[in-house]
């Protein structure tokens, strides 16, 4: 199972980003074919969390219900909203829709054994957070929930937000369902790289979420 596929070249291109290497394609890197995967949870449809599907071509995809109205619906029409949005990953997740390969989900949800949906909202209408049961406990994928362990802690919203109330409410809601806030893993931090042991070289950038981060 998949959180989220990231971006690709061509909104590289269009946000004048560098793109290191395909994320998809990364997912070699662990011994994983990309065709193998079945499930994708999409956290939010923000272009760096949501491009790369049609490169996933058995995926079933979950998310909010309350994220594809958001993301298509009158909020749209403001380009505050929208700026992190790309058109072209909305529409290929409507088409996904249209093919039967997308499950919507309203609130909390488990959606396998160990593996729980949290909706958090704030930061967008519709984002959820991943709890996941690893050997170290339960651990949530705060997505952007939390952009960095600072936000969190200090309680700064991250300035794109739909409504921070949710945004400080999520918050809490992370440590509530984590083992302790050393459980709750940020979306955009690179402090999880130094934090978490890595799985091969360092220059791939794979932290190893399950195991014991190194003391801070």
């Amino acid at each position: 199972m998949l959180v989220d596929t990231e971006f690709g070249e061509r909104a590289a291109r269009a946000r004048n980003r560098t793109l290191l290497r395909c994320p998809i394609d990364s997912l070699k890197l662990l011994g994983i074919d990309p065709a193998s995967i079945k499930d994708v949870v999409i956290t939010h449809l923000h272009y760096d969390h949501a491009g790369n599907l049609d490169k996933l071509p058995q995926a079933r995809f979950h998310i909010q219900e309350s994220e594809v109205h958001y993301a298509c619906g009158r909020h749209m029409c403001q380009g505050l909203f929208r700026h992190a949005y790309d058109i072209e990953d909305v529409v290929e997740l409507v088409r996904s829709v249209y093919a039967d390969r997308v499950v919507f989900y309203e609130g909390d949800q488990t959606l396998a054994p160990g593996i729980e949906l949290l909706h958090i909202g704030g930061h967008t209408r519709g984002l959820q957070s991943v709890r996941v049961h690893t050997r170290r406990g339960w651990m949530v994928l705060a997505s952007d929930a939390s952009h960095y362990y600072d936000n969190m802690r200090n309680i700064s919203p991250f300035p794109i937000v739909f409504n921070v109330g949710d945004m400080i409410d999520g918050y809490a809601k992370l440590n509530r369902f984590a083992e302790s806030a050393d459980h709750v893993v940020p979306g955009h931090d690179p402090e999880v790289l130094k934090r978490y042991p890595s799985f091969g070289s360092v220059d791939q950038g794979i932290a190893q979420l399950h195991l014991e981060p190194k003391p801070v």
